[in-house]
This record gives structure tokens, C-alpha cells and sequence, in this order.
């Protein structure tokens, strides 16, 4: 486990960076693609095998971090949902009035709705600002967890991570 993770119960921009899971800032800026947030050296790959394109790769030890290739994901968003650890989301910086899309796991009720003005929170649970949901994704195959994505300022792209109702 990554030492500032064990020390304050979540992950520091610091320690994201040169991860084998986080795309290019090129890449953000062509579209949505999966941004893999997991540092932690455990038996888990659902990522991997859920998907279809072989984007993502754990390999034969399934301890080992998953690595995305970039120009491979299609944005299916199946490894956001299958992911025990809501470590994996979907970062879109393409927009042109310097907003950017980000999806993330969301098993709260009430669901927001499109449309619906929220509160964008970083790793730590601290608020970002104002954010607007843009869409929410919710199926059977996908049990409990629905998907969210709600549309940010470009610069908190790589930082809004969860949400909660604005009151």
C-alpha cells in the first residue's frame, strides 16, 4: 500500500503520477478514456477481464498494478463498475469551452439526475465547486453502482473524484 494512502485514507496527486493506469494529457484531450487510480499491490483484475478491447492489462500475477494502453480504450466505461475499489474513472478533457467531462462510480442515494446541479469532491472528500450533471448511467448487469458524470472546469479533470448533492 502506498504510504500516503495508509497514512491519510486517500491518494495524493503525487503519488498518482507515473502510474500505469493514467493516460496522457494528450490522450485526455481527444476524448474520454479510462483514468486508473489503483496503487495498491493486490489479487484483483476485474479491469482487465471485463475488457473487451484489451486495453487494460494486469497480466499473470494478478497482484501486479493494471496498466492502461491509452490508445486502446473506447471509453466502454465496464471497468469503472466492475472495480472493487472505485479506483478507475473516465476523464474527458476534449470539450472546447474549457470543461471537462469525469464519470465516476456512485453508490449513494438519492442518484442525482441530469441536469441537476451537484458539488464535485477531490480524493480526500474536500470541495472542488459547483459541477453539472451531464449523465447517469444505471443497469441491471451493473448491480448497485451507477455511474455519474458531471462536467467540470478542465483544471479539476484529474482531481474530481466523487460528488455529493448541493443542498
Amino acid at each position: 500500500m502506498s504510504e500516503g494512502l495508509s497514512r491519510s485514507g486517500y491518494l495524493s496527486e503525487e503519488e498518482l503520477k507515473g502510474s500505469p493506469g493514467i493516460p496522457s494529457e494528450a490522450r485526455r484531450r481527444q476524448g474520454s478514456v479510462a483514468v486508473i487510480e489503483c496503487t495498491q499491490d493486490i489479487p484483483c483484475n476485474p479491469c482487465e477481464s471485463s475488457c473487451k478491447v484489451g486495453a487494460i492489462t494486469v497480466g499473470e500475477d494478478i497482484t501486479n498494478l493494471p496498466h492502461l494502453d491509452e490508445e486502446k480504450c473506447v471509453a466502454c466505461q465496464t471497468c469503472l463498475f466492475v472495480c472493487p475499489g472505485q479506483a478507475i474513472f473516465m476523464v474527458d478533457e476534449s470539450l472546447e469551452n474549457g470543461k471537462a467531462r469525469v464519470t465516476v462510480p456512485y453508490e449513494f442515494f438519492p442518484l442525482p439526475e441530469k441536469g441537476d446541479t451537484i458539488i464535485a469532491l477531490d480524493r480526500s472528500g474536500k470541495e472542488l465547486g459547483e459541477a453539472v450533471v451531464t449523465g447517469v448511467r444505471r443497469t441491471e448487469k451493473m448491480d448497485k453502482t451507477s455511474l455519474v458524470t458531471m462536467e467540470v472546469p478542465r483544471e479539476w479533470s484529474m482531481r474530481a473524484r466523487a460528488l455529493k448533492p448541493k443542498y
